[in-house]
């Protein structure tokens, strides 16, 4: 929900912030912007490895995205920080490797705003597989569940 003063933060994070996050983050900035809500829902993702920092997203990722006029030109991969746990209002993990990182990162006082992205989606799944190993079709299948869960994510915000 939109906190007190009416705005409120969302973080993606996956493992390396250049397939999974980034397209979260592209899409749900979408319908936030869709629905007129820019100004009161700051998104961002990063990741939970450093091993891409600083790098666009991944062009397929990019490439899907597009395609869906869901652009993620201009991101950056960056990595979890600490303050990021104070920082924001949500942060959601895009599988349970990430989800165990990331409470194994905070501390107690901030767990309770990590969860899982599908956690948000009428599907049965619980996890956005990684597609980075895998052809096209992946990023397609990501583009399926991130847009499902950010649908259900801006509703239960709004």
């Amino acid at each position: 929900m939109l906190g007190n003063n009416g705005n409120v933060s969302v973080l993606f994070v996956c493992m390396g912030n250049i397939c999974r996050s980034p397209t979260a983050e592209g899409v749900f900035r979408y319908f936030v912007n869709e629905a007129g809500l820019g100004e009161k829902i700051t998104v961002d993702s990063a990741g939970t490895h450093a091993y891409h920092v600083g790098e666009p997203p991944d062009r397929r990722a990019m490439a899907a995205a597009e395609r869906r006029g869901m652009p993620l030109a201009g991101l950056k991969a960056r990595r979890v920080v600490d303050d990021d746990f104070e920082r924001f209002d949500y942060i959601i993990a895009m599988d349970e490797d990430n989800l165990m990182r990331l409470k194994e990162q905070s501390t107690d006082e901030y767990r309770d705003k990590i969860s899982l992205f599908l956690s948000f989606s009428v599907d049965a799944e619980t996890e956005v597989p990684d597609p980075y190993y895998g052809g096209s079709a992946g990023f397609e299948r990501v583009l399926d569940l991130v847009e499902k869960a950010s649908r259900g994510l801006l509703e239960t915000l709004s």
